[in-house]
This record gives structure tokens, sequence and C-alpha cells, in this order.
């Protein structure tokens, strides 16, 4: 049974798409810093059903920046579905975001309640966060980083598609979680993270659309917002949300993922600190 409602406010549903839209392209868990701002700067939680409806303006933004290559790839796929002679490098991509984004569909629907409730512990964000920045950590220190885009393969989007599930874990990062996969199978950074980027568009979508009615339920848990400021808030992450993308796919390419690990160990402990000193509720 849930605690009492509460009813966000503008200035709240404003921050959170402004967190949301910085957030969900970096390896950082966009989910998990959307709990983390709630808790702490708003006393309660700005609910799962929120975050993936305000996701919608964030994967808005990719579909924009992206929509050459995915009217390209669409295009390829179903041109190489009639005419095998056609199957390039983007028909096999269309195979793989379709083929990869089946393990979180089926584990979304099936594990949505506790995404919703008890998944969102704070001691559980903050140790995910910390524990992945290790993972991210290793897949910098092992993967050879020798395989341009031109060499994806079909492991490569089943592996990256199964390693998208651990985002339903506030903390992880879905782009943290694909591009640490990509790396470990030997991806060059840039590689990894625009397939990360293509897998998480339909999965995301999906999502989005799916929490919609859940986010006007007053029997959902979390702070309740109306409908102008959910609209406002996915307004915000979409321009900020774009102006992420462009930021980070120009980083990756002269930089590593190290520089995430750390930030994300920084918080994660910062988390658990207010925790054990009672500053903050983990419910």
């Amino acid at each position: 049974m849930w605690g009492c409602v509460l009813v966000m406010t503008w200035v709240q549903a404003m921050v959170l798409g402004l967190v949301q839209g910085l957030t969900e392209f970096l390896p950082v868990s966009s989910s998990g810093h959307l709990r983390i701002v709630s808790a702490l700067w708003f006393g309660g939680d700005a609910g799962a059903s929120f975050t993936a409806v305000t996701q919608l303006g964030t994967e808005a933004a990719v579909l924009l920046y992206f929509l050459r290559d995915i009217v390209r790839i669409v295009g390829a796929w179903f041109r190489g579905l009639a005419r095998p002679a056609a199957r390039g490098l983007d028909y096999r991509i269309g195979w793989y975001v379709i083929i990869g984004t089946i393990p979180i569909g089926v584990l979304g629907y099936l594990l949505k309640d506790q995404i919703r409730a008890g998944a969102r512990n704070l001691w559980l964000v903050a140790t995910m966060l910390i524990v992945f920045a290790l993972v991210m950590a290793a897949a910098e220190r092992f993967g050879s980083q020798r395989r341009p885009v031109d060499q994806l393969t079909a492991r490569d989007g089943i592996t990256m598609g199964l390693a998208q599930c651990l985002a339903l874990i506030p903390g992880v990062s879905r782009s943290g979680a694909t591009s640490s996969a990509g790396l470990f199978l030997g991806l060059e950074r840039p590689a990894a993270v625009r397939l990360s980027f293509l897998l998480a568009i339909p999965a995301v979508t999906a999502s989005g659309l799916f929490s919609l009615p859940d986010v006007f339920e007053s029997g959902d848990a979390g702070l309740h917002a109306s409908g102008s400021q959910l609209l406002v808030a996915t307004m915000i992450a979409f321009v900020v949300g774009y102006a992420s993308i462009t930021w980070l796919l120009d980083f990756v390419s002269k930089h590593s993922l190290y520089w995430f690990v750390g930030y994300r160990i920084a918080v994660g402990a910062l988390v658990l600190a207010l925790l054990s000193a009672g500053v903050v509720s983990a419910g």
C-alpha cells in the first residue's frame, strides 16, 4: 500500500526534466539521478513512470539526431528483406537492433512491478552506481577497441541487447551497460556508443508509451505530475538531451569512460554516506 500522494510542483517538474536531459545519454544512469535528485531536493520520488515518460523527450532527440541514419537503416532493412543481394551493413544493423531489443522488452514487462517499487531503493541505486563504475573501468582497461562500426556482428547486437536489460535497475545506466558490453567485445568506443543509442530507441520509446497512463494514477508511487508539467519536463529533456548527444559523441571520440567512472563512484559514495547518516530516506 502506497503512502500519501505528493503533488509535483512546476519547479520540480522543470528540474527533473533538466536532469533527465543531462543524464540520459551519459553513462551515469538518468533513472538513478532522477531518484537521487527527487530524494535530496524534494523529499519524494518522481517515480518510474514519470522517468519513463520523460525519456520520450530524450528519445525524440535521438530520433532527430540520428534521423538520416535511422531512415537509411530502415530502408536498407526493408530492401534486404526483398533482395538478398542488398543485404549490407545497414541491413544487418537493423536486425541487430530488433534482436537486441527483445530481451529488455520481455524482462521489462515481466518485472514492471519490481521496477516501479523495490528497485528504486536508494541503497540499491547508490551501490549500482559504484559497482557498475568498476565494470565500466574494466571495459576500458581490457577492451581491445580494434573493431570499427563496419565490423559489427550479430553477437554484438545480442550481447549488447542483453546488457541493456541491466538498465532496468536504476543506477546501472543504459548507455553505460551497452557501451561497456561493446568495449568488452572489442568494439571501438564510438562504434559501441553509436549502437548503444540505436538499441535504446525502440526500448525506451515503448517503455515511455506503456507508462504514460500510469503517471497520472494516484495509486502509483511517486510525486504526481499534471499533464502540462509532464509535457514541459519532456520538452526540456528533449532540448537538453539533443545537446548532450552532440557533446557525448564528440567526447567519447577523444576521451575514455574513466571520467564517468570517477563521477559515479563519488556520487554513489555520497548517497551511501547520506543514507548511513539518516539525512535521506532510502524508500
